[in-house]
């Protein structure tokens, strides 16, 4: 399949039919080895974070082009567990290409990943935990039931971040003692207002779906605490077709 074309319009001077590798540089520039906290949504025009109840349903190819380069710049890979089943997720791979590069690059083949979940609420004999090339990581909370720590404990590393919630000031700094600074979130909308809560957050990579959804679909944040607005400053946006590809910085 012929990969889609992504042209930088800005900053200036527009660039066409960027490679992968001049892609990965554009997000590499700028962000820090650790910690570094980047997310990725895509949302229509309209502001909606799904399509059917799926993100994915509002992808294209040239998102799908960036949301795997993303993975191969990280350390980790952080999701909600609500996402991770919503979405289907399987276990944490990249394709080979982006495989070679980390291992030359001196990382490990694959990001680690590493999931967010209060009521551990998952199968242990998931393809998620036994599929995954490199263990995984469970985030979660001391109210979390002991007896489900103690079974996804055999298959992942479980790691209490929170009394009642996961605290995302902690999860960063748990995953960043462990040498997994580049932090790349994937979701959902309440960890993501969380982390937007909390004020670690780095990086907001947002593909613009060229279509309006209406109805009830979600926005990319979604949470009851109160948000001390954020400024973000535009670091470059890519265009493909009628998609936008933005990538914002924290300011």
């Amino acid at each position: 399949m012929t990969e889609p074309g992504i042209t930088k319009v800005h900053p200036l001077p527009a660039v066409d039919g960027l490679g992968d590798d001049e892609i990965a540089a554009l997000y590499a520039e700028s962000a820090g080895d650790g910690p570094w906290v980047r997310v990725n949504f895509v949302s229509s025009v309209d502001g909606a974070a799904t399509h059917q109840g799926l993100s994915g349903g509002l992808s294209d190819e040239a998102d799908k082009r960036v949301f795997a380069i993303l993975r191969r710049l990280c350390d980790v890979v952080v999701v909600g567990a609500g996402t991770v089943r919503a979405e289907s997720y399987s276990a944490m791979r990249v394709d080979a290409v982006s495989e070679r590069i980390r291992s030359e690059a001196g990382m490990t083949p694959h990001p680690v990943f590493a999931i967010v979940s209060a009521a551990l609420d998952l199968d242990p004999a998931s393809p998620i935990f036994a599929d995954a090339p490199l263990r995984p990581i469970i985030l979660t909370t001391e109210s979390s039931r002991p007896d489900a720590r103690e079974a996804l404990a055999e298959v992942a590393d479980v790691v209490v971040c929170g009394r009642d919630r996961v605290e995302p000031d902690v999860l960063v700094r748990v995953l960043n003692e462990r040498g997994l600074g580049r932090i790349h979130c994937e979701g959902g909308p309440h960890l993501f207002a969380d982390l937007i809560a909390t004020g670690v957050l780095d990086e907001l990579c947002l593909t613009i779906s060229p279509r309006l959804e209406a109805g009830v679909a979600s926005r990319i944040s979604t949470g009851a605490s109160p948000i001390v607005p954020v400024g973000l400053r535009l670091a470059h946006t890519l265009i493909s077709g009628d998609t936008l590809l933005l990538r914002y910085l924290r300011r």
